[in-house]
């Protein structure tokens, strides 16, 4: 399950938890009204709200939890792991790729059909524009893939 949705998950029982809380320090201040012959100096009523107050501060803590889970950022390697298992293996046709391309594709192999471009460019010792060049021709010849992640690339084998 994405953080996300587990996020919201966790936010929608925090927002329950203290609907539950209120109506019932409510039915309890209710049967404290009835209950006690002190009037408001009575100490049950200290006891409610410090137990309301604790357990407001509680179902906030747990809804702070997931509102952080909904807007925290994926990891990446959890998205190039995910990029990795859509990829089936199926034998490349290299033939009319030159030497640079042709280590691209071994790369991508090795590390199981993604990488970023990146990380790449700083193995092979390219530039950024001769990468990005290399990139298209690879993704005309329907080679390779670029999916976009953030401020990075993910460069993807395409397996037919």
């Amino acid at each position: 399950m994405k953080n996300k949705n587990v996020g919201f998950l966790i936010v929608g029982i925090s927002v329950l938890i203290g609907v539950i809380i209120l109506l019932f320090n409510s039915g309890l201040r209710d049967i404290v009204d009835e209950t006690c012959n002190h009037g408001t100096e009575c100490r049950m009523y200290d006891t409610v709200s410090l137990q309301t107050n604790l357990s407001l501060a509680v179902a906030g803590l747990v809804l702070l939890i997931g509102l952080f889970l909904i807007f925290s950022k994926e990891s990446e390697r959890v998205v190039v792991k995910r990029v990795k298992e859509r990829v089936r293996k199926k034998k490349l046709d290299l033939s009319g790729l030159d030497v640079v391309e042709r280590n691209v594709v071994k790369i991508l192999e090795r590390e199981g059909g993604a990488f970023f471009q990146k990380s790449l460019m700083e193995e092979l010792g390219v530039g950024k524009v001769k990468m990005t060049r290399m990139m298209d021709k690879l993704e005309a010849k329907q080679i390779v893939e670029r999916k976009r992640r953030g401020m990075n690339n993910i460069v993807v084998l395409v397996r037919n």
